[in-house]
């Protein structure tokens, strides 16, 4: 079953995934309607406003000089807890200094060098804390479990067997084709069409129509 769109999104709408009915009800995005960054910067200088050439930000404006691992080392000490690093079968590798310095998918600065094979982050576990390493192609999955989702479709989300959708489990990936099966008025399980390499837990898994032009909310991914 498809839904009914009914929020065209601004750029960067992954981001936006969260926003619920009600807050819609009173926000407007008037430059929504523009397909690109380059569009708004040239709308700007159009009308000479002094933004048009400002440099775009990279990092999260509460986050000072990008360094994530120290706001995260302050609200979670234990995340910068020294452990091991071991390879899919348990065997320690090498010790690092916090799961929080290392990401789904990584490959650089593991400290495992002169291996035959190169080797990739492939699972966090922060309650062990151990970084699990692999060969890549442990990274791709086709299936996605997300909760706490936000819905924006004009039926209840759990009305439907299956969602036909696109989605896009990073904001720099691309929408890619997929199923959403609700498994809760906020749950559901996400059958992707092509595998995706690198989807973590606590990423957003956000829903778009097929043309990706128009959002349906999303979730966060999580373990299952």
């Amino acid at each position: 079953m498809k839904p009914r769109a009914i929020w065209r999104p601004i750029a960067w709408s992954y981001f936006l995934f969260s926003t619920t009915p009600e807050q819609l009800e009173y926000l407007r995005f008037p430059l929504g309607h523009l397909p690109s960054k380059d569009d708004t910067r040239a709308l700007a200088a159009k009308y000479g406003l002094a933004v048009a050439d400002k440099p775009d930000s990279q990092d999260i404006c509460f986050v000072p000089n990008g360094d994530y691992a120290a706001v995260i080392r302050k609200l979670r000490p234990e995340a910068a807890a020294p452990g091991d690093i071991v390879d899919v079968e348990g065997r320690v590798l090498a010790q690092h200094d916090g799961v929080i310095n290392y990401t789904i998918g990584q490959r650089k600065g593991l400290g495992i060098g002169g291996l035959s094979d190169p080797l990739y982050v492939v699972k966090l576990d922060a309650d062990t804390r151990r970084v699990i390493v692999g060969p890549r192609e442990l990274l791709a999955t086709r299936t996605v479990p997300v909760r706490e989702v936000n819905w924006l479709g004009a039926a209840p989300f759990d009305s439907a067997e299956a969602w036909h959708v696109a989605v896009k489990v990073r904001s720099t990936r691309p929408p890619t084709d997929a199923v959403i099966r609700p498994t809760g008025p906020n749950e559901a399980v996400v059958e992707l069409v092509a595998a995706e390499a690198g989807v973590s837990p606590g990423q957003a898994c956000v829903f778009y129509d097929r043309d990706s032009s128009r959002i349906f909310g999303g979730g966060w991914i999580h373990k299952g």
